[in-house]
């Protein structure tokens, strides 16, 4: 289940993909199916075995294209361990609701992304996320949840205070707010209750047959209750500098030192 439009977020095979905060790889194995070169990074080590079984299992099943390269490693959001400018496009899904630092993950994004590169952040989305802070404590006061719900404006001028130019924004998920909400109502760690039962079903059937109904239905239901908000931008191009007299004067005085 994918929160990136690929459609709205061009990937060319050959470009060099960080998914930050991977998780459980959904992301990453996308870009790595599309004949990119990926990186897949998450603190959870755990989870990261797991990506780096998936995507020697992907291998062998000839399921990535010639050329395409997967790497799962462990890291800190906030000290990549990566030279500047080192990535064509950046992945987010869902992860800096849960950083208390997030302008300086957004820094170090824009650090390692290269000029003219292009990265898509996802969060959930203030009116649903809204109504699961009201519903229960117990979905966000945990170690690790979730610290802060973003207006979607307040994350585009984060993006835009770092550095980055937003060009397209979306709404994803729409059928996943009502079990949310269910989950709230009926307690996060009960997964007996009828009602999330019953519509936990739903979402693996959806999920895994794709049928038309429930597609159009979310399309619809999308730009409403959708659960996700994502933007994406590119990190622009710095303009070159105008030559000043003072560095025409510099310029030839080490021409004339050089003869």
């Amino acid at each position: 289940m994918l929160t990136v439009d690929f459609s709205r977020f061009p990937l060319a095979p050959g470009d060099r993909v960080l998914d930050l905060g991977c998780g459980a790889g959904r992301h990453a194995f996308e870009c790595y199916r599309r004949g990119a070169q990926v990186v897949a990074l998450d603190q959870n080590g755990e989870e990261i075995r797991e990506v780096a079984k998936w995507f020697a299992a992907m291998k062998e099943a000839g399921e990535a294209p010639e050329g395409a390269t997967a790497t799962a490693m462990e890291g800190d959001a906030l000290a990549l361990p990566f030279p500047d400018e080192s990535f064509d496009v950046v992945i987010i899904s869902e992860v800096m609701e849960h950083i208390p630092d997030d302008k300086g993950v957004l820094a170090e994004m824009v650090r390692v992304l290269k000029p003219g590169g292009r990265i898509a952040v996802t969060v959930p989305r203030y009116g649903p996320e809204k109504v699961c802070w009201s519903l229960s404590d117990a979905y966000h006061e945990v170690e690790g949840g979730h610290i802060r719900i973003y207006k979607a404006d307040e994350l585009l001028a984060k993006m835009r205070g770092a550095g980055l130019r937003p060009y397209g924004t979306h709404h994803a998920h729409a059928l996943h707010s009502p079990y949310w909400w269910l989950k709230c109502a009926f307690g996060v760690d009960n997964d007996k209750a009828l009602p999330v039962r019953a519509y936990h079903k739903l979402l693996v059937w959806d999920i895994m047959k794709k049928p038309l109904a429930t597609r159009v239905a979310e399309q619809a239901l999308n730009p409403l209750i959708g659960k996700s908000f994502v933007a994406y931008a590119t990190k622009p191009h710095l303009p070159r500098l105008p030559e000043t007299s003072e560095t025409s004067e510099t310029s030839e005085t080490h021409e004339a030192a050089a003869k």
